[in-house]
């Protein structure tokens, strides 16, 4: 039997080491795209903006990540809420005010308990006419009553279309802005 030379052991080494270092390679890369797929899975999803109810917060197009795990919904949060009385579409609104809380809008104006609420993120005041059919009111406990930062171009819980969100329908928190490149970022 003849024996290999020293030069063809080299390039048989080599080229199983090539061999071994893209198996590793690919192995890392299942790895990493399974456990993406899990996080988007039950940790995290993303949502798009749909509308201008939440200009200049948000606009058309936008796309969000969105958690809801360890999640209780708190006045001020921006959320995006499913429900069966909606046109079949997550809906991306803020939280105004939960359970048990007493809502009314007032000359342009949201009050909270009796409290009128800071509201820089608000593009501009209710109009008149645009307070809704159903305020004033006391949020019912476990349900939420959110609003769109664009108050008068949106539809929300001040409207009987939409009414008060109960909690389970809310998909998570708004964490982050992906879309577009240049306003990626936290959103508040």
């Amino acid at each position: 039997m003849p024996e290999k030379n020293s030069g063809e052991n080299a390039a048989v080494g080599e080229q199983g080491v090539v061999i071994n270092e893209t198996y590793d390679w690919l192995e890392a890369l299942t790895y990493a795209v399974v456990a993406v797929i899990l996080i988007f899975s039950f940790v995290f999803r993303t949502a798009g903006v749909d509308g201008s109810s939440m200009e200049t917060t948000m606009h058309d197009g936008d796309r969000v990540v969105i958690s809801d795990l360890f999640y209780k919904p708190a006045a001020g949060d921006i959320v995006v809420v499913n429900s069966p009385n909606f046109t079949g579409r997550p809906l991306i609104k803020r939280v105004i005010a939960t359970g048990g809380q007493y809502v009314e809008i007032v000359d342009g104006i949201v009050y909270v308990d009796g409290e009128a609420l800071d509201e820089p993120y608000a593009s501009e005041p209710v109009n008149e006419g645009n307070e809704g059919d159903i305020t004033p009111l006391t949020v019912p406990e476990g349900e939420l009553f959110v609003m769109g930062d664009n108050r008068n171009a949106s539809t929300d819980s001040r409207f009987s279309a939409v009414g008060t969100v109960d909690e389970r329908y809310v998909m998570g928190r708004v964490l982050m802005r992906i879309l577009p490149i240049s306003s990626i970022g936290t959103v508040k």
